[in-house]
């Protein structure tokens, strides 16, 4: 009897060492994980941070026909993003008369209408300078902006 008991300690000893083990392993993992998460956050943070573009209503929360913000600033290259907000349908109208020299307006506007809520359309300025841009349904009631690239 006194050796059926030993084998059954030292059998629950050798379970128990297992099992601490077992518990150690993931606990190992869950942290490689996380250090790997964490290093992936921060570059992407990093990566944004580094590309800060910018975005527009079209249509002011209020339910104002307007671009909110009127003025953007943004450095050449960056995306600008206009997203149907209130009041639409839409459009985004580069100003002929009021983009730096030698740039198209009709080639970066676009004339047709943004029809549904959070319909969206994105244009990226290389060109420094400042661009006068309009709604065309809305011009009349003052929905007119400008965006800044520098």
């Amino acid at each position: 009897q006194t050796v059926i008991m030993q084998t059954i300690r030292a059998s629950a000893a050798s379970r128990s060492v297992r099992a601490s083990r077992a518990t150690v392993k993931p606990q190992a993992s869950i942290q490689k994980v996380a250090q790997v998460a964490g290093v992936a956050v921060s570059s992407l943070a990093l990566a944004m941070s580094a590309h800060a573009d910018a975005t527009v209503k079209l249509g002011a929360d209020s339910g104002a026909l307007a671009f909110e913000p009127a003025t953007v600033t943004v450095k050449a290259g960056e995306k600008i993003t206009f997203v149907n907000n209130a009041g639409f349908p839409h459009n985004v109208v580069f100003d002929e008369d009021a983009v730096p020299a030698g740039v198209d307006a009709d080639a970066i506007s676009r004339n047709d209408l943004l029809n549904a809520p959070g319909e969206a359309w994105s244009v990226t300025l290389d060109k420094a300078g400042t661009y006068g841009i309009y709604c065309e349904p809305h011009q009349g009631a003052g929905m007119v902006g400008k965006i800044v690239v520098n």
